[in-house]
C-alpha cells in the first residue's frame, strides 16, 4: 500500500474506533497526509537528481582523462619525430662536413632550428603537465566544495529547503524563499543569516570562482501595499539578491570583486506557477559559482 493510502486508511480507522472525531478533523488529517506525501515525493526526486549529477561528474572526469591521454600520445609522437630529425641531421653533417663554409653555416642554422624545436617541445610538455595538474585540482576543489556543502546542509536538504548541483564546472546552491525571507520582504531573517553564513564560510575558500547571487520570484504580482517599496517582482528579486551579496561581503568577508547580484523576477521559473508547490519552488535565491572572467588589460 502506498504511504498516502496507508495514512488515510489509518486516519479512517482511528475515526471509526473513537467514534467522536468530527468530519472536518478527519478531512484536515487527510489533507495533511497528502501534503506530507507530496513533500516526500519531492525529496525523493531531488535525491535522484543528485545521483544523476554525481554520475555526470564521473563521466566528465573520465572524458578529461581521455583528453590528457590524447595530448600525451601527441607529445610522444613529437618526441619520435624529433629523434628522427636529429638522426637525419647527424647523417647530413657527416656527408657535408668536408664541404664549403656556406654549407657549414647552413648546418649550424639547422642545428639551431632543432634546438629551438627541442625547447618548444619541452615547453609544450611542461604546459600539458601544468594543465593536467591544474584541471585535476579544479575538479577536486569543486567536488570537495560540493561534498562539504551537502554534508553541512544535510538537514536543510532533507527538508527540501536547499538543493545543491554541479554541472559543467558550475556549482549551484538553490535556497527556497522561506529559509531566508518572509513573504514580500527583502530583509534576511535571523535564521536565514545563520544558514547563509554557513554557506558563505564554505564558498569563500573556493579559489578562481565568481560567486553570482540570483533572485527569483513566482508570477504572483506585487500586492498594492508593497508597490511603493517594490513596484514589481524584478525589484523584489533584485533587492533580495543584493542583500545576500552585501551580507557575504560585509559579514563573511568574501572579496567584493568575486561577488555579483542580479534579479530575474518571475521570468526564469523552475516549476509550474499554477500550483502552490510550484510557486514555492520558484521563489528562491540561487548562489552560483562560475569561472572568473578575465579582466581587460589596462591601456
Amino acid at each position: 500500500m502506498r504511504p498516502l493510502s496507508l495514512l488515510i486508511s489509518l486516519l479512517a480507522a482511528a475515526a471509526l474506533v473513537s467514534g467522536c472525531v468530527a468530519k472536518s478533523t478527519y478531512q484536515q488529517k487527510v489533507d495533511e497526509a497528502t501534503v506530507l506525501a507530496g513533500k516526500l515525493q519531492n525529496l525523493q526526486s531531488d535525491f535522484a537528481k543528485l545521483q544523476e549529477q554525481a554520475a555526470d561528474l564521473e563521466t566528465r572526469n573520465r572524458n578529461l582523462g581521455l583528453q590528457v591521454d590524447e595530448l600525451t600520445e601527441r607529445n610522444t609522437g613529437l618526441q619520435q619525430d624529433l629523434a628522427r630529425a636529429r638522426a637525419d641531421i647527424e647523417r647530413l653533417e657527416k656527408v657535408l662536413s668536408a664541404r664549403s663554409a656556406e654549407a657549414g653555416a647552413a648546418m649550424a642554422d639547422m642545428r639551431q632550428a632543432i634546438d629551438r624545436l627541442e625547447e618548444q617541445n619541452r615547453e609544450l610538455a611542461n604546459e600539458v603537465e601544468r594543465e593536467r595538474i591544474a584541471r585535476e585540482a579544479r575538479i577536486a576543489q569543486m567536488k570537495s566544495t560540493y561534498d562539504e556543502l551537502v554534508n553541512q546542509m544535510e538537514s536543510e536538504i532533507q527538508r527540501g529547503e536547499i538543493t545543491i548541483s554541479e554541472l559543467q564546472g558550475k556549482l549551484t546552491v538553490n535556497m527556497v524563499e522561506r529559509i531566508l525571507f518572509d513573504s514580500g520582504k527583502a530583509d534576511i531573517k535571523s535564521d536565514g543569516l545563520k544558514v547563509l553564513r554557513r554557506v558563505g564560510d564554505i564558498l569563500k575558500n573556493v579559489q578562481d570562482k565568481e560567486i553570482r547571487v540570483e533572485g527569483h520570484t513566482d508570477n504572483v504580482p506585487i500586492s498594492s501595499r508593497l508597490k511603493e517599496t517594490f513596484p514589481s517582482n524584478w525589484e523584489l528579486s533584485t533587492a533580495r539578491a543584493t542583500n545576500v551579496v552585501r551580507f557575504l561581503r560585509e559579514q563573511v568577508a568574501i572579496p567584493g570583486e568575486r561577488l555579483s547580484s542580479c534579479g530575474y523576477g518571475e521570468f526564469r521559473p523552475v516549476a509550474d506557477n499554477t500550483t502552490p508547490e510550484g510557486r514555492a519552488q520558484n521563489r528562491r535565491i540561487q548562489i552560483v559559482l562560475v569561472p572568473l572572467e578575465s579582466k581587460p588589460e589596462a591601456q
